[in-house]
């Protein structure tokens, strides 16, 4: 028999074991536990800045004077950037160091926070916000593909990632409440500031917890291919955005095509580039796919249900801003319950079983919330939000783990970005669709502003002014409207779920 000393050949009969025990994947110890801990700070943060300036938007409007366009672009740019970045800061990762650009990331982040909070202008917050986009783009490709260097085992890889993405959950949650103290004790600015402890405590203990990796093969990054994704992704975000506002224009149609064109032209160039910016070939390994899209379109259902619920419970069930949310906190627990029961779901099941698991669990929820009606609509949207929370724990895995170590930075930009675009086409998309019903059905006296049948925010203001009986029958007219277009968009929401279980059943096999 050949010893273990002469097996060079790793394929020859006699040598198995050996390298079976070197095939083993490396478990966490303390220290990667406690570097998880670090990574944890930037997805909280960013779960905190999703929530906090729509609170201070009213405050710093009344400090700066922005115009209607400025303050459009202080609440968007920070998206427009992320949306644009994320795929090519996953690839420069790679190429300089995953702990190199967190840090660079998170040093940038503090300086913008610093400068937004004392803006004295509209456009320096402006720019503030983009220089925050721009950092941003930086933080989670780095987070999440550090996190596959530190965890090895699949079963810690995937515990990890739960926490991870509850942390993001926890800080939006936390964003509200803490918001709301500061800007009852403080200016608007102090809700940037925010951030600063915690990435001055990530400056500190990055070096000595977070392991450094760099693809050492890499090439230079192709210029070209960073402006014209950047520029693709920001057109289509745009116009889906404007869309989104009932603001389609031959303009925005024209901003739309031109963005896929650039998208289009931009995929050509990575088939011919040695070194792309963006690995396509990626796209043929199935696990990969499937999971970008299970996680792509579970945001959009995900990000669409909670728009039109919060804007139900005020609009539709006349609930105070602070009694919506308060509703809204049942979604937000089952779905950190859903993250984190998703390590234990995946021990008994492959990863795809459980991903059609949690997307077949998410039907009955739509199901109920079709319902319409308070209870219905909380329950309902719990058990959405479950089923979906169960799946997105569970793509980040598959998604960083199906393409090369070397590739994860690239990998996790591309599911950050599925993850923005999702969220993006779910507002937007749900958001538009409702509209369009509402303008469709609703009966409005004569008389009455043109405003009452664009939207039903317009209607009950427009109700102020009629006498009882005409302002009752306007405001029951707006209400059934806005609740048939929100069922349309469970039916739809329905169907795309149903795609995406008998897709994940097929495609995702990872044992």
């Amino acid at each position: 028999m050949t010893s273990p000393a002469e097996c060079v050949d790793p394929t020859a009969p006699n040598c198995p074991e050996p390298e079976v025990a070197a095939a083993q994947p490396r478990r966490a110890g303390r220290r990667e536990w406690l570097g998880l801990a670090v990574l944890a700070l930037p997805t909280m943060l960013l779960g905190l800045d999703a929530t906090v300036l729509h609170l201070a938007a009213p405050a710093l409007s009344a400090d700066l004077a922005p115009s209607s366009s400025q303050l459009l672009w202080i609440v968007d740019v920070y998206g427009f950037v992320v949306a644009g970045l994320l795929v090519t800061m996953g690839t420069v990762g790679d190429r300089i160091g995953r702990r190199r650009l967190l840090m660079i990331g998170a040093a940038g982040f503090l300086v913008a926070s610093v400068v937004a909070a004392f803006a004295t202008s509209p456009e320096l917050l402006i720019a503030a916000r983009a220089a925050l986009g721009l950092a941003g783009a930086t933080l989670m490709p780095s987070t999440l593909s550090l996190l596959s260097n530190l965890f090895q085992d699949p079963d810690q890889r995937r515990l990890a990632i739960a926490i991870w993405m509850t942390n993001f959950m926890i800080g939006g949650m936390a964003g509200p409440l803490v918001g709301g103290v500061l800007l009852d004790h403080f200016w608007w600015g102090s809700v940037f500031l925010l951030g600063v402890p915690p990435l001055v405590l990530l400056l500190i203990a990055a070096p000595l917890l977070l392991p450094e990796f760099r693809n050492t093969a890499a090439g230079r990054i192709d210029l070209p291919s960073v402006g014209l994704s950047i520029a693709a992704i920001v057109a289509v975000v745009y116009a889906i955005k404007e869309t989104a506002k009932g603001a389609a224009s031959l303009t925005t149609l024209a901003i739309a095509l031109g963005g896929l064109f650039l998208g289009w032209v931009f995929a050509r160039r990575q088939l011919r580039l040695p070194e792309p910016l963006v690995d396509l070939h990626l796209f043929r390994r199935s696990a990969f796919s499937a999971s970008l899209g299970a996680q792509t379109f579970g945001l959009y259902v995900l990000a669409a249900l909670q728009f039109l619920t919060v804007q139900y419970f005020q609009l539709v069930l006349n609930m105070s801003p602070l009694e919506a949310g308060l509703w809204m906190l049942p979604m937000m627990v089952t779905g950190i319950v859903g993250t984190l029961a998703a390590p234990w779901v995946v021990r008994h099941l492959r990863a795809g079983t459980a991903m059609t698991l949690g997307l077949a669990t998410a039907i009955p929820g739509l199901i109920l919330m079709g319902a319409a009606g308070r209870l219905p609509t909380v329950i309902g949207l719990a058990v959405v939000s479950l089923g979906i929370q169960v799946v997105l724990a569970l793509t980040y895995d598959v998604i960083v783990s199906s393409a090369p170590p070397e590739r994860a930075g690239v990998a996790s930009g591309m599911g950050e970005t599925g993850t923005e675009l999702g969220m993006a086409l779910g507002i937007a998309i749900g958001g538009s669709l409702v509209t369009a019903v509402y303008r469709a059905a609703v009966t409005v006296p004569a008389g009455t502003p043109e405003s009452a049948r664009d939207t039903i925010s317009g209607a009950i203001a427009a109700a102020d002014h009629l006498a009882a009986p005409a302002a009752q029958e306007l405001l029951t007219s707006a209400r059934d409207a806005y609740t048939n277009g929100v069922q349309l968009a469970i039916v739809m929401s329905i169907a795309v779920l149903a795609v995406l279980a008998v897709a994940t059943a097929k495609l995702v096999r990872t044992d």
